[in-house]
């Protein structure tokens, strides 16, 4: 193999992963989702998902209901949580205002704002457990719609199981990885 040939490989495999990247990120524009794809860790969602399920995500600007799944990320937590929703509580409040002498009072209305209970289907108990378990979230007892990652829409049973493969077993995520490396540069 020449040095030609070793440049083109090596420019077909960059190629390729670009495009993959692309495509990622264009489906996250087109579902308003920053991650569009993610893999079940637990068993927590049993039986509507096992572990290694990929779900496939997006964040309607429709108001989240009762029995949606969706996928949410705890502040200071780095790994999403896939759960249902069981309770939604609207937090809008009037807030009375005094203006002049008169005491008279205006009723400023908030920002409607949905507050989020979520439990895992193959859970005992709701998440509050969940949303305090850090010591900076001790006082959330809700998970808000900024914390939505987004919606499931559809799930792939079982496909996801290669990525939890290479996060539990280092050596299979560099062995895969030498042998596509190794396929790209022979296949040439």
């Amino acid at each position: 193999m020449n040095i030609r040939q070793l440049l083109s490989s090596t420019l077909n495999v960059l190629m390729m992963l670009f495009g993959v990247f692309m495509t990622y990120k264009a489906w996250g524009l087109y579902t308003n989702c920053e991650s569009p794809l993610v893999v079940v860790l637990s068993e927590s969602m049993e039986p509507a998902f096992a572990r290694g399920d990929i779900l496939f995500l997006s964040n309607p600007k429709t108001p989240i209901e009762i029995g949606d799944i969706c996928v949410f990320k705890i502040p200071n937590r780095d790994i999403p949580i896939v759960h249902r929703v069981l309770v939604n509580h609207d937090a809008s409040a009037a807030v009375g205002i005094k203006v002049n002498a008169n005491v008279k009072s205006k009723q400023k209305k908030k920002k409607d704002q949905q507050l989020l209970l979520t439990k895992g289907d193959n859970n005992t108990g709701d998440d509050r457990v969940l949303y305090q378990e850090l010591y900076s979230n001790r006082q959330m007892m809700w998970v808000e719609p900024k914390h939505i990652v987004g919606r499931v829409q559809g799930h792939l049973p079982y496909i996801g199981m290669f990525t939890i493969y290479m996060t539990d077993y280092p050596m299979f995520k560099y062995a895969l990885l030498g042998a596509i490396g190794l396929f790209a540069f022979l296949y040439d």
